[in-house]
């Protein structure tokens, strides 16, 4: 059985972690994870990329404690995991179906959009192991209120899909199976956009939690300068005037 599957379907790349009844991120799952997200940032034909996990139970509900390789220089490992996952150039929609623990978590924060079930749950449960999510201790306070965020970290509980919405964590929180049909929606929605132009906009604010208003100006200039002269931009332009969908093509 494979650990994850892959499917391509009018632009958008659905990944599905497919570890039950779990998804517990495993050291073969995180690299078929990374090589696919790979595959997909270099993908011409994919705009966006859906990510979730096999069942309702879990979305996944973190690091394989079993997993033998897991003991072997783990915080090399979660580096590499969070820096790989960040470094992704595309949309990624999480579309989390129950549990959304530890690495999961860290998954779920490095997407750009997150929807959940009715049935989901997030937290970092590493603390009550005397481990530490890397992730969500460096960018947690940065997505949601500090005192929310600093409670989560500290006392290892999870929170609620509700509650998760209600801090501004996830986008919307919907009905089990409701859940995949609106992240294809939404990525749908998204496709209508200009590929070249999300993937700038999700440097630019990714980059711009760190940098001067200054800088950032910099950033959008260098950035952009290619984009606007790009044929994408002028046949979004002529589209608009011919009330027509415009016809992307990366370039």
């Amino acid at each position: 059985m494979s650990v994850l599957i892959y499917e391509k379907k009018d632009k958008v790349g659905y990944i599905t972690l497919n570890r039950p009844p779990l998804n517990t991120m495993s050291r073969e799952l995180s690299r078929a994870l990374i090589s696919t997200l790979h595959d997909m940032d270099n993908d011409p034909d994919i705009f966006v990329g859906v990510i979730t996990g096999t069942g309702e139970r879990s979305f996944c509900a973190g690091a394989d404690l079993t997993d033998v390789e897991h003991t072997e220089a783990s915080e090399e490992w979660e580096a590499d995991y969070v820096w790989r996952l960040t470094s992704v150039k595309k949309p990624l929609i999480a579309a989390v179906n129950g549990y959304c623990l530890g690495a999961g978590f860290t998954l779920a924060l490095a997407c750009d959009i997150r929807l959940a079930s009715e049935k989901a749950s997030f937290g970092t449960p590493d603390q009550k192991l005397n481990t530490i999510d890397c992730y969500a201790s460096l960018m947690l306070s940065r997505l949601i209120p500090a005192s929310v965020a600093m409670e989560i970290l500290m006392t290892g509980d999870r929170i609620s899909a509700q509650e998760a919405y209600r801090v501004g964590l996830v986008n919307r929180v919907v009905p089990s199976a409701e859940l995949v049909p609106s992240a294809e929606v939404l990525a749908q929605k998204i496709c209508g956009n200009g590929p070249l132009a999300l993937w700038a906009c999700k440097e630019l604010n990714k980059r711009a939690r760190t940098m001067s208003l200054e800088d950032g100006l910099c950033l959008f200039k260098s950035l952009t300068g290619p984009i606007l002269k790009s044929e994408d931009t002028k046949e979004g332009i002529t589209a608009f005037f011919e009330k027509r969908p415009p016809i992307w093509k990366c370039k």
